[in-house]
């Protein structure tokens, strides 16, 4: 019974209509006056925000704000990936042969995700990690690795809210929401799929740099930024990635924290 309302309740409030109503409201004056209180009841550290409070020009401004340097250091590690986003790990684990993965008891073919790329067959029997945004995250999106950016590509579709309970109840959400793939290669010809899914309320899905992204990223650079909450699904290519035990479901991380190691081929 829940499960059937919950579903026709979210299709109903998840039209691109009401997205992009909801995103023109945060960016205009009047929604200015709601940053205390939102950040009041997320509890943002705003000690961290790169300016004061009342700086701020909207909902929206403050929403996608930068942080003070140093307040996320990046791991500089040689080989290590970090963290693209603040985040909840929400799931995490290999890929199958049959290039699919389990998502809180959902199963989802990475064809599906990236939208039928040719890229998609590097993931066969790979790793992959979801890692969910809520509104009290920071909400920039940093490169995980120093790389080069050998494609993007932006997938039109629909904007369900990506939370715990719409992707147990909901079918296959990630693979169906808007979505912005860039695709990293970085030491020895690994290479890494950042997945950047869009959700309700989400006004879109932006690279700092403009329409495309830089032709070459270092670990820790701020590449994109979602307006409103969302999630990154990152896939690695096998045997090119070693998690670390943070990369966990149910582990809380940290833009610039370590979560594995790019494995270099020997010779």
């Amino acid at each position: 019974m829940w499960s059937p309302l919950f579903r026709a309740l979210t299709e109903l409030s998840s039209r691109p209509t009401i997205a992009r109503l909801a995103g023109a409201f945060a960016k205009s004056a009047a929604s200015r006056r709601l940053i205390p209180r939102f950040a009041s009841f997320y509890g943002i550290a705003l000690e961290e925000a790169e300016h004061a409070i009342d700086k701020y020009a909207s909902l929206n401004d403050f929403f996608i704000r930068k942080l003070k340097p140093g307040a996320r250091p990046v791991d500089a590690d040689e080989h290590s990936v970090v963290s693209p986003v603040d985040g909840l790990v929400a799931e995490a684990g290999t890929i199958s042969p049959d290039r699919t993965f389990l998502v809180k008891g959902q199963r989802y073919t990475v064809d599906e995700l990236l939208n039928g790329s040719p890229h998609a067959a590097r993931y066969m029997d790979g790793t992959f990690a979801v890692i969910y945004l809520s509104p009290a995250n920071y909400h920039r999106i940093h490169a995980p690795v120093d790389a080069e950016v050998i494609e993007s590509d932006r997938i039109p579709g629909a904007v369900y809210p990506v939370n715990d309970p719409s992707l147990r109840l909901m079918k296959r959400v990630l693979s169906r929401n808007v979505r912005l793939v860039t695709y990293l290669e970085s030491e020895g010809g690994a290479t890494t799929a950042l997945v950047k899914v869009g959700a309700m309320n989400v006004a879109s899905i932006r690279y700092v740099s403009g329409d495309q992204p830089p032709a070459r990223v270092a670990k820790g650079e701020d590449l994109a930024y979602f307006e409103f909450g969302s999630t990154v699904v990152l896939l690695w290519e096998r045997g090119r990635f070693v998690p670390t035990e943070r990369l966990s479901a149910g582990v809380k991380v940290r833009m610039g924290e370590k979560i594995g190691e790019i494995a270099v081929p020997r010779g």
